[in-house]
């Protein structure tokens, strides 16, 4: 599996960047406070990078993981929600095939396959707007070890205020499974395993606000895509910022109203690191600072200054972050 660093970042849509820029930006009343203590954390993604983590500046807690292969789907949980979501980590795709004939399916012939994109944007999807009964195939991606997971196709049959009705199976008909999938506003989403079972994937919305992980990369200079690591925001309520013209300890409170903050999830990203052919290593960018607006409304300063244990191992993402 080829993963590759670049520094290359596109943040946002050129119609939504000019809807952006064109408002005058509305200062926030920043409350007189101590900031907190310097705090160091890291966490062990393994170094071939198996687990997703997510971690909650608050309370300087790991709250949960799962292996990067538990899921396939997440299913989005309000009441009116009717996107879905590939396991980026996974190099997930799909394809539409276009008809409602879900029989008939079972073969990857003359289809063409999408990502999602990695802004975490929901208009972003590779599914879009999902018919009732128009089949998608699902390339499943690879495992840790880059063994490829196959294919299933997937048809929608019902969606209500309260859950998702789907069809699936593997690509060939066998394993053959109709499913109710629920929603549960509490999480960002339900996530399914195409293996038939609904996966205990992300905690609640409002107990994490970043995730270490794998994701795709869309590179729109070249249109490639990449299996890369890094962070990626909560999308309940977490904005981040980068502050790249400043050192870490000289940002406060006072700076958030002079960066702009974004939804997109990939803010952090993956390029807070390179890899360095001629060393066979990664290097750190300890200059890369970012501000990041927590589920709970509170500011955090963060930068990242290791990406190896103790022994030497790659897969430890090590940062240093302080409440504002």
């Amino acid at each position: 599996m080829l993963v590759m660093t670049r520094k290359i970042k596109y943040l946002l849509p050129l119609s939504l960047s000019v809807f952006l820029f064109s408002c005058e930006k509305e200062e926030l009343p920043i409350p007189a406070h101590d900031p907190g203590d310097v705090i160091t954390s890291s966490v062990s993604m393994e170094s071939d990078y198996r687990y997703q983590l997510f971690f909650d500046l608050g309370t300087n807690t790991m709250v949960k993981k799962n292996m990067k292969t538990d899921w396939d789907l997440g299913f989005e949980t309000s009441a009116s929600g009717i996107n879905v979501i590939l396991n980026g980590a996974k190099y997930i795709k799909t394809a539409n095939t276009g008809t409602t004939n879900f029989t008939n399916i079972s073969d990857t012939l003359g289809y063409s396959f999408l990502i999602d994109m990695p802004s975490g944007s929901m208009d972003s999807t590779a599914i879009g707007t999902w018919s009732v009964n128009n089949v998608y195939i699902i390339d499943r991606g690879f495992d840790e070890l880059g063994a490829h997971q196959g294919f299933s196709k997937v048809e929608l049959i019902s969606v209500s205020s309260n859950s998702f009705n789907i069809h699936f199976s593997n690509l060939n008909g066998t394993n053959d499974v109709m499913m109710n999938i629920p929603k549960d506003d509490a999480y960002n989403f339900t996530f399914l395993s195409l293996d038939g079972n609904i996966a205990s994937i992300e905690p609640p919305k409002e107990n994490w606000d970043i995730m270490f992980s794998q994701y795709t990369h869309y590179y729109y200079d070249d249109e490639t895509t990449y299996l890369v690591t890094g962070c990626l925001s909560n999308r309940n309520k977490v904005e981040v910022a980068e502050v790249f013209d400043k050192d870490f300890l000289s940002i406060t409170i006072n700076d958030i109203n002079n960066y702009s903050f974004s939804p997109n999830i990939n803010m952090i990203g993956y390029d807070w690191k390179e890899y360095v052919f001629s060393t066979g290593q990664y290097t750190v960018y300890i200059h890369q600072n970012y501000i990041i607006k927590s589920t709970e409304g509170k500011y955090f300063k963060l930068h990242f200054i290791d990406f190896y244990d103790e022994y030497g191992v790659k897969g430890t993402p090590t940062f240093e972050f302080q409440e504002l």
